[in-house]
């Protein structure tokens, strides 16, 4: 049977393969599961636990920066009483959907997709996995990746002079160690993403003062955590709610950015105490929406902004010190524990070597169709959520997506559909509009999009909502083959 446990040498052969257990794996189970029940599927997952993100991370204050009525499964509306919640209540809801519905059954922990080789004699995809030290093969006719967008060995990490120097703890939130103590010490976050915000105010409680020192600032907007209409209306008018005005906000700041740049600044001052440099410190050189815009739940960063506990400072770093960091301004920070909140690095497929009919697939050089498969690459389907939005709302069209594709090849017996490019091609542009720093690192790695569908990558739920689940199947990129 395809779910036994996997043996030296074969693993098993799947109508579906996922790649990843987090939200947009547990999600593309479910999906398949209740829409195509006659399909055999499995779940590698690399890691050795449900959650992926929520796992992953387990700084001070991990929480969400979408509110889990657009963040969490729609098939398992989220319940709990507040919108905003920390990463280990998210975890405990991913296991427990996954156990729920029986997912879990499906997933084989440990197990790393190395290599992912497409056949069009066999029309099928091998994978090479290594689990416990082991090699493993696996097949199946549709390969179906949910392994998120950035590496989980390793997060984006600048090198400073004078590091060696410095006597205290230097530690990235994306290995946080379980016995860091920041009780009565002072604590410099460097960074200025969600990771800063969210680490500053948590650390703030223990520590004897929490710098956060950036090299340029970011929009941030506070939010309550409890969504009092979610408990009036329900939670499905709480998801609808947050899909639109979320959309809405984010075609505003686009079309008036600096009306909403004035808004968002007026509302940081009137959060913060008379006099301080909200311009300087809270005022980026760019537009709102160039970047994704940080979410402070009830504005508890403000909160210890206000009561002392917290300073922000706005400079370059010149060097480190044995007791702190030396600033371009010739300011010296008193630090004991550093932490580098500088971000990520993109990781797209999981790091899986693809190749099609024995040729290496470029993932760079390839077009993305309707925002979830490669041009050129037969029975290959990538759960890459909104970044204007909840990630899972993308993830869950595209799995509905899947299985709309998979049922349509049953009917008509196709056993391979392969995204083909015009001629001549579309425009290339940036698969990802925003100017952050991970996205900018990443744009040799990234595959590009079109200037019109399907090439276009649309961070729209309501224009993706229609496309993916009631247009043609058959538009003329898309190249169907029967076995």
């Amino acid at each position: 049977m395809a779910d036994e446990e996997a043996s030296e040498g074969a693993g098993g052969d799947f109508d579906v393969l996922i790649v990843g257990a987090g939200l947009s794996g547990i999600d593309a189970a479910y999906r398949l599961q209740t829409k195509c029940p006659e399909k055999s599927f499995g779940i590698l997952e690399a890691r050795d636990a449900i959650g992926g993100t929520w796992d992953l991370f387990r700084y001070p204050g991990i929480r969400s920066d979408s509110d889990m009525y657009t963040l969490g499964f729609p098939f398992r509306p989220w319940r709990g009483e507040k919108a905003i919640v920390e990463g280990p209540a998210i975890r405990d809801y991913i296991e427990e959907t996954a156990r729920e519905f029986g997912i879990d059954r499906h997933i084989r922990f440990g197990h790393r997709v190395a290599r992912a080789s497409w056949s069009s004699a066999e029309a099928r995809w091998t994978l090479e996995v290594e689990a416990a030290g082991r090699k493993h093969r696996f097949t199946c006719r549709f390969l179906f990746l949910c392994s998120g967008y950035y590496r989980y060995e390793e997060g984006y990490r600048p090198q400073w002079p004078g590091e060696e120097d410095f006597a205290g703890t230097i530690v990235h939130p994306q290995h946080w160690p379980d016995d860091l103590d920041h009780f009565g010490k002072n604590v410099v976050v460097i960074g200025s993403g969600a990771t800063a915000f969210t680490l500053v105010p948590a650390m703030a409680d223990e520590a004897a003062h929490v710098t956060m020192l950036q090299r340029s600032p970011t929009y941030v907007v506070s939010r309550p955590a409890r969504d009092r209409l979610a408990r009036r209306f329900g939670v499905r008018f709480a998801r609808l709610k947050n899909v639109f005005l979320g959309l809405l906000f984010f075609n505003l700041a686009r079309r008036r950015p600096a009306r909403i740049r004035a808004k968002i600044l007026d509302l940081v001052r009137k959060s913060l105490p008379p006099g301080f440099d909200v311009e300087r410190h809270f005022g980026p050189s760019y537009d709102p929406w160039d970047q994704r815009l940080c979410l402070v739940p009830d504005g508890d960063l403000f909160t210890a902004i206000g009561g002392g506990k917290v300073s922000v400072v706005t400079d370059e770093i010149a060097r480190f010190t044995r007791t702190g960091i030396r600033l371009g301004s010739g300011e010296e920070l008193p630090a004991d524990v550093i932490v580098t909140a500088t971000g990520l690095v993109m990781k797209l497929l999981g790091g899986i070597a693809l190749s099609v009919d024995g040729a290496r697939v470029e993932v760079a050089d390839r077009f993305v169709y309707k925002g979830m498969m490669l041009d050129g690459v037969p029975n290959l389907a990538l759960s890459f959520g909104y970044i204007n939005a909840s990630w899972t709302l993308k993830c869950d069209l595209t799995a509905r997506y899947v299985c709309r594709l998979l049922k349509f090849m049953d009917r008509r017996g196709y056993a391979a559909c392969t995204p083909r490019l015009p001629d001549p091609p579309p425009a290339r542009q940036p698969m990802l509009d925003f100017t952050s720093g991970y996205v900018r690192r990443a744009a040799g790695l990234l595959p590009a999009q079109g200037d019109k569908a399907p090439w276009r990558v649309h961070q729209n739920y309501f224009y993706d909502l229609v496309a993916l689940r009631f247009h043609t199947l058959t538009d003329e990129a898309m190249e169907f083959r029967k076995g």
